[in-house]
């Protein structure tokens, strides 16, 4: 009998196990090294070298969806309190054309500055203030676009389109994993669902499905579909994935151009393993009391945000090479302040502060710091005008992708380095101007690789993370 004959033939809950299974991450073997594949090469993940000296090894993202506001609490300007509720005097690009009042809005809360470098930082975020001189403040950003969408595509992919393969899946197909029983590339997402654009945030657009991104909720089960039914447990899955095994191997001796065949036969052996893995690593209550204090696990403002927290430091320890602890953006309260900042931001900083110094404070502590890449920002930033139609209280910011603040800290980062400026208003980046593929390609030298040297043929195209885009290696933050 053939082995399609045969596969087909089998009834549909003999086959559900194998399917979920192959919905997780995909292992191959025997990869060679390289950083231009052709038809030849076996797409897994294998461990490969950089192509020079690397100090990151591991990355965690914590992207804020919607967009912090930076005169708020990372770029203070005193004009606009000074100026506050007169008419802004130059133009602005506002996304919301009816609210756009053009009244100078001066930010609410005090800042002070903190640490050696002398930071300012806003009075809502008392905790990432004991860690300024930690980690490098980037407030030149500049973000070529006032759309969510498209920032947030520029955020993770190098391009404002969607489709496009994200940054932990170009690292993954470049450098590949060092822990073959948990997935390479995971994203956490919050308890209250998925982020904005949903997978697009873990997607690995036209690069094979082996260096797709896995979901892990903040409730369980964390991986859905992850245990086999009760009937198939054991012994019974073990000898059902054992024919799987074979027959694929078999077909695949038949069918040697099938190249992803050989990642999906391993692909059962990776989900088998994560039954046992996953859950260890995903389990905080294994931690020290003190630890779970420290991130805020028990609080119910900081629970959500610091179990995450606690989770990626918990998956770079093992080995993986890609976290991405993602704000959800939903609800009404959270960093795309169009209306009641004054309601809605003190409580968006009050999820990620402590959890966000938490992590910081305890890479370093496990000596996790200078090998892991950890980067804090937005898809934008806002304007310095009010967007209003009542009262100040109702008052909010507008979208703004001409400035905004990240910070990067870990692995070969210059710690404590205020890098770059806004004009009087915080309008617009005006010195130290750092764009998204500037960030791509930096993250890139950081794990040993150049961004123009690591390529995929894509629709007979060669492609790679910012595909022929203006970018350069941020070497003066680097130390």
């Amino acid at each position: 009998m053939l082995r399609r004959h045969f596969m087909g033939s089998l009834s549909a809950s003999s086959m559900a196990l194998p399917w979920l299974l192959n919905q997780q991450g995909l292992l191959g073997a025997d990869a060679e090294p390289t950083f231009k594949p052709d038809l030849d090469v076996v797409y897994d993940l294998q461990p490969k070298p950089p192509q020079y000296q690397a100090k990151a090894k591991a990355m965690i993202d914590l992207f804020q969806f919607g967009g912090p506001s930076q005169m708020d609490l990372f770029d203070p300007k005193p004009l606009l309190n000074e100026k506050d509720g007169t008419k802004y005097p130059g133009s602005l690009d506002a996304d919301n054309k009816a609210g756009a009042s053009g009244t100078v809005f001066g930010t609410p809360w005090k800042f002070a500055k903190h640490g050696q470098c002398g930071m300012d930082l806003s009075e809502l975020l008392p905790n990432m203030a004991e860690i300024v001189d930690d980690v490098c403040h980037i407030r030149g950003m500049k973000f070529g676009t006032n759309a969510h969408d498209r920032g947030a595509f520029l955020a993770f992919t190098g391009g404002p389109t969607p489709g496009r393969p994200t940054l932990g899946s170009w690292l993954v197909y470049g450098l590949g994993t060092e822990n073959d029983s948990l997935p390479c590339f995971v994203a956490l997402t919050a308890t209250d669902g998925l982020p904005l654009y949903n997978e697009a945030n873990w997607s690995a657009g036209w690069l094979p499905g082996v260096y797709q991104g896995t979901q892990v909720r903040n409730k369980e089960p964390r991986i859905l579909n992850l245990d086999p039914p009760s009937h198939l447990a054991g012994a019974g899955q073990s000898a059902q994935l054992d024919l799987l095994r074979q027959l694929n191997q078999q077909h695949f001796s038949q069918n040697p151009a099938e190249r992803d065949l050989e990642a999906r036969i391993a692909s059962y052996e990776l989900a088998a393993r994560m039954q046992l893995t996953a859950k260890e690593a995903f389990d905080i209550s294994q931690e020290p009391l003190h630890i779970q204090e420290m991130y805020g696990c028990n609080d119910p403002m900081t629970q959500d945000y610091g179990q995450r927290c606690l989770i990626a430091r918990r998956l770079v320890e093992r080995g993986v090479r890609f976290v991405s602890v993602l704000h959800s953006g939903n609800g009404d309260v959270d960093w795309d302040s169009h209306g009641s900042i004054a309601k809605g931001l003190p409580t968006a900083c009050g999820r990620v502060d402590k959890p966000t110094a938490a992590l910081i404070k305890d890479l370093k502590q496990r000596g996790l710091f200078d090998s892991t890449l950890v980067r804090w920002g937005g898809e934008m930033g806002r304007l310095p005008t009010a967007e209003a139609t009542g009262d100040r209280p109702s008052w909010g910011r507008d979208h703004n992708g001409k400035a905004g603040y990240m910070f990067l800290a870990g692995a070969g980062m210059k710690q404590g380095l205020i890098h770059g400026a806004t004009d009087e208003w915080g309008h617009e980046a005006i010195d130290g101007i750092v764009t998204a593929t500037d960030f791509h390609a930096t993250v890139m030298h950081l794990f040993g690789i150049d961004h123009t040297k690591l390529t995929y043929k894509h629709n007979g195209m060669v492609t790679s993370l910012v595909s022929g885009a203006p970018a350069r290696v941020l070497t003066e933050l680097l130390a």
